[in-house]
C-alpha cells in the first residue's frame, strides 16, 4: 500500500502574479535555499506559448543559478505553430543548460512529458507547465521532503482557472478515484517532483491528459510514498489553455478506458511491469 500524508498549506495564496522586482527580492531572500546536494531536471511541455516561454525559462534559470543548483531545463515544443520553437532555440544557444525536444506535430501533453522524462539526466525531475502559472521558487517547500518520500506532488492554492476547468477537474478527479483508486487533492497539478530513476524504470504509456493519473497510479502500484504540498498558482500571462477542449477530454476518457482494463488485468495476474526490479532506491534509505 502507498504511504500518503497530506500537508497543509505552507503559505497563503497570492491573488496576483508577483512583479519582476518582487520576484528578484524573493529570489534573493532564498538565495541560500538548501538543495540537499541534489541535481535537477526541469521538464517544461510547451504548445504555442510564445508570449510567456522566454519569461518562464529565464525565471527557471535564474532560480537554479541563485540556488547554485546543478540543473537542466528540458523544453518540449509539442508541435507549436507560433514562435515558441524559435524562441526556445535561441535560449538554448545562449544557455547550455537549456535543451529543446521538438515534436514536428502536436502529440499531446502526455507525450511531451513522457519524452522529457525519458531524456532527463539529473537525479531529480520536476515538471511544471510553461504558461507562467507556477513559480519554481515553490520548489524550496518540496526539496526538504524528497529524501523521505518517493515523490512530492503539488496542489494549487487558490486555483486561477475558469469555473469550467475547475468543474472538469473535479469530475475527472472523482472518476480517477473510482476507476484507479487514486485519491489526491489536486490530480492534475503540473508541479510534481520525483526521483528520475523511478521515471526511467516506470516509463509512462499514455499520451494525453491521462498522464498525471497514470503517474500517480504507477506510484501507488509500486508501493511508493508521496507528500502533498501547497503550491501558488498564478493567472495566465498569455497564451490559451487547451485542457478543457472536447477533443482533449474525449481522448483522456478513451485512454482511461483502455489503460484501466490493461492495468487491472496485470494486477489480477500479478504481472506488474518493473516490480521485478524492486522499489526505487533512494539516497539515505
Amino acid at each position: 500500500m502507498i504511504k500518503t500524508e497530506k500537508h497543509r498549506s505552507l503559505s497563503e495564496a497570492q491573488s496576483n502574479h508577483p512583479s519582476a522586482e518582487q520576484a528578484r527580492d524573493c529570489a534573493n531572500e532564498h538565495e541560500n535555499t538548501s538543495t540537499g546536494g541534489h541535481s535537477l531536471s526541469v521538464v517544461l511541455p510547451a504548445y504555442n506559448e510564445e508570449q510567456v516561454i522566454a519569461s518562464t525559462v529565464s525565471n527557471v534559470l535564474e532560480v537554479l543559478s541563485l540556488w547554485r543548483m546543478d540543473g537542466e531545463v528540458l523544453v518540449i515544443d509539442d508541435g507549436s505553430t507560433d514562435r515558441t520553437g524559435a524562441i526556445v532555440a535561441a535560449l538554448a544557444m545562449a544557455h547550455p543548460q537549456v535543451r529543446v525536444i521538438t515534436h514536428r506535430t502536436n502529440q499531446g501533453y502526455g507525450a511531451a512529458l513522457a519524452n522529457g522524462f525519458a531524456q532527463a539526466s539529473k537525479e531529480l525531475t520536476l515538471f511544471m507547465d510553461a504558461d507562467g502559472q507556477f513559480d519554481l521558487r515553490d520548489l524550496q517547500h518540496c526539496l526538504p521532503f524528497i529524501d523521505d518520500y518517493d515523490a512530492v506532488i503539488g496542489y494549487r492554492l487558490s486555483r486561477q482557472d475558469s469555473w469550467l476547468r475547475k468543474l472538469n477537474a473535479w469530475g475527472w478527479r472523482r472518476l480517477i478515484g473510482w476507476v484507479l483508486h487514486v485519491h489526491v487533492r489536486d490530480l492534475d497539478c503540473a508541479f510534481k517532483l520525483l526521483h528520475t530513476q523511478f521515471l526511467h524504470q516506470h516509463p509512462l504509456q499514455t499520451r494525453g491528459a491521462m498522464i498525471n493519473a497514470e503517474l500517480l497510479y504507477k506510484l501507488r502500484r509500486a508501493g511508493c510514498s508521496y507528500r502533498e504540498i501547497g503550491i501558488h498558482h498564478y493567472p495566465r500571462k498569455g497564451g490559451r489553455a487547451t485542457g478543457a477542449r472536447l477533443s482533449v477530454i474525449v481522448r483522456a476518457l478513451r485512454e482511461l478506458s483502455v489503460a484501466a482494463r490493461t492495468w487491472h488485468h496485470e494486477d489480477r495476474e500479478g504481472r506488474i511491469p518493473g516490480r521485478e526490479r524492486g522499489h526505487l532506491v533512494r539516497k539515505g534509505v
